[in-house]
């Protein structure tokens, strides 16, 4: 009787076994969350909640350094590709090229245009590996790169509320294994809006960044509530931080040179002009060196550790602001000194003001683990090992995800 029993028990157990999927069988989805503008320096101060309670119970970094210039495009591109703007093309959230024409992030056209993404972003590995990704705005998403789009994609709307979003990305990874993606990307933009228009620290964006932490909470209870939260990587950076400036800290581009002897392509920050045919001599001798406010310096000098010039579509002489000062055309120059402090970004990626955000938690993930600072091309290693895809050639230290991951 009991050699029965017993093998009675082995085969409950075994069928057991057959039918509960083994950890390499289901491997662990990822979202990549962006919160765009969140400053390093939010973390931990009584803000944000389940933020922090995610970067207690998994990963978190000291802070992020991104890419030159520390501006939305070209660094949410960084993240996903693990290539600098230099490399990938994307070099400012404003560009010129001789054969595309004009990029701005309003111009639909050219943003959904192919040709202005150089590198294979995340998604178009995880696709070409036949792994299913979904996107939430993120940008890049929405162009065929490499004529591969992710298998779900949204167009940007603003008005898309930021529970919707939470709830759209509960819907994708609770689909059946089919049609679930194992990449999913999510993205908020209150923070930095809040903070361009009244400043970092303004009481605005302090709310702003309660909201969006409240994001992160609905979407880790859903997770759990879903039984999801032991089957998901969750990864939550940001693409820059964010510095004051006072109403008075701005230069009209017309100033820095005029438009008959020079053309401006970029403002804001990281300022690009290119000389008009004739005038390269004068423009240099105007532009070149220290001036009050702002630093110039041709593309083939600017500073070695920007690893920033090489790319066709870096303007001839760029011209770095300091922090706290922005360089805009003159008709907005009497809008900017009637108002009050706003913030912005696109300074020297080196600086306090532009640490970024990182923080991970997930069954990859080791527990309360804090890793010294780190450059923003280092996530996409991390991205392909969580995914297991190989990764494309990359600027990335694989060493960073080493100190993070559980199986490094």
């Amino acid at each position: 009787m009991i050699r029965p029993l017993i093998a009675a028990v082995l085969a409950v157990t075994l069928a057991a076994c057959a039918s509960t999927p083994k950890p390499s069988d289901t491997p662990p989805a990822v979202v990549l969350i962006s919160i765009d503008g969140f400053r390093a320096a939010d973390l931990g101060r009584g803000l944000t909640p389940h933020l922090d309670a995610l970067a207690r119970d998994g990963v978190r970094a000291e802070y992020m350094r991104p890419s030159y210039p520390s501006l939305t495009f070209p660094n949410h591109y960084t993240l996903v590709t693990g290539l600098r703007p230099d490399r990938h093309g994307l070099v400012h959230n404003t560009m010129r090229d001789e054969t595309l024409g004009r990029f701005a992030l309003a111009r639909t056209e050219a943003v959904d245009d192919a040709r202005w993404w150089g590198g294979e972003p995340i998604w178009a590995t995880a696709e070409n590996a036949g792994i299913r990704s979904a996107t939430m705005f993120w940008p890049g998403s929405s162009a065929a790169i490499g004529g591969v789009r992710p298998s779900e994609w949204r167009a940007y709307d603003e008005t898309f509320s930021g529970e919707a979003r939470v709830d759209t990305v509960l819907g994708w990874l609770e689909r059946p294994a089919a049609t679930r993606p194992r990449l999913v990307t999510l993205y908020f933009e209150d923070v930095d809006h809040a903070e361009h228009d009244h400043g970092p620290g303004s009481p605005e964006a302090e709310a702003a960044i309660r909201t969006v932490d409240g994001y992160i909470g609905r979407l880790r209870t859903g997770l759990a509530t879903r039984g999801l939260d032991a089957q998901v990587d969750v990864v939550v950076v940001s693409d820059h931080g964010m510095a004051p400036v006072p109403p008075a800290h701005v230069v009209a581009v017309e100033d820095m040179a005029p438009p008959e002897i020079a053309a401006n392509v970029t403002t804001g920050q990281s300022v690009g002009f290119r000389p008009q045919p004739g005038r390269e001599d004068e423009t240099r001798r105007r532009l070149l060196g220290r001036h009050d406010h702002y630093e110039c310096w041709t593309r083939e000098s600017l500073p070695p550790r920007w690893h920033y010039g090489a790319h066709a579509r870096v303007p001839p002489i760029v011209c770095q602001m300091d922090e706290g000062w922005d360089a805009v055309p003159r008709a907005r120059v009497a809008a900017r000194l009637a108002g009050s402090t706003r913030g912005s970004h696109g300074y020297d990626p080196a600086l306090p003001s532009m640490r970024a955000l990182f923080v991970a938690d997930g069954p990859s993930f080791r527990d309360g683990a804090v890793v010294p600072a780190f450059d923003n091309v280092d996530v996409y290693p991390v991205l392909a090992r969580l995914l297991g895809v190989t990764p494309r050639p990359n600027d990335g230290d694989p060493a960073t995800g080493a100190a993070m991951l559980r199986q490094p």
